[in-house]
């Protein structure tokens, strides 16, 4: 079984822009939005991909994962089945220490939304914090994207 093991936090400011080493700008989908699982289509320029995800564990730090490369095509037919409120955001990524940070800043109904995930081997790994790292988010359920994309930043109070 694929596990995915990652923390969450809100990014403070931007500044790890300059730190990137690469970005790529992301639109993705939830054919699937239900807390227990949810099924995304993802284009990420010029690759594309279907992913399930599994209900997370209690600190919202590790849950199933299986990822499937699709063709673009595909992919962006699928997009046309998904739920409402396509998302979309530009993806950076940052190397800090022996780990990259994922640092997504959000468009559209989510304008204003940044937030940098880091994947790790165990839930207890540590790592290194950068500067623009602000609040940890892990297991708070208003970020996960399938939940932004029901409730867009833009809309919270």
């Amino acid at each position: 079984m694929n596990i995915e093991i990652e923390r969450k936090f809100l990014v403070k400011s931007l500044d790890f822009k300059t730190e990137s080493f690469d970005k790529k700008h992301i639109k993705q989908g939830y054919l699937n939005s239900d807390k227990n699982r949810t099924v995304r289509i993802r284009v990420a320029d010029t690759r594309a991909f279907i992913t399930i995800k599994g209900k997370s564990n209690k600190n919202g730090t590790s849950r199933f994962e299986w990822e499937k490369e699709i063709h673009v095509s595909e992919a962006e037919a699928l997009l046309l089945l998904c739920e409402p409120n396509i998302i979309e955001k530009t993806r950076f990524l940052i190397q800090v220490g022996k780990h990259v940070f994922e640092v997504d800043e959000f468009a559209g109904n989510n304008q204003g939304l940044v937030v940098a995930e880091i994947e790790l081997s165990s839930e207890e790994e540590g790592f290194e914090k950068p500067n623009w790292l602000s609040k940890e988010v892990t297991g708070d359920l208003k970020y996960y994207n399938s939940n932004i994309s029901k409730l867009p930043f833009t809309s919270w109070k």
